[in-house]
């Protein structure tokens, strides 16, 4: 009976390794955060809590440059371009 159970659990973890659900749930929300961030947020604080967790709990790294990215300043805008008239009367 021990030897099936060790069997049991060894086939039920190579299966899990195989299938990778974590990374799979961990791109996912990557995917959901970046990609289609109008699905998720302003939509309601729990579905973007739950997203955050998702991601934070498979792929932390992952999370954090998400986190970050959303809440980073927006950039400043560079200056207007001049567009200078060099011709002259001499060459129109």
């Amino acid at each position: 009976m021990t030897t099936f159970l060790l069997l049991a659990a060894l086939a039920v973890g190579y299966l899990l390794g195989r299938w990778q659900p974590w990374t799979r749930l961990g791109d996912w929300a990557d995917w959901q955060i970046r990609i289609h961030p109008d699905r998720w947020i302003g939509r309601g604080w729990r579905r973007e809590a739950l997203l955050y967790a998702a991601l934070l709990s498979t792929q932390p790294a992952r999370a954090l440059r998400a986190w970050r990215t959303r809440n980073d300043p927006t950039p400043p805008r560079s200056p207007a371009i001049r567009v200078t008239d060099h011709t002259t009367e001499e060459t129109r």
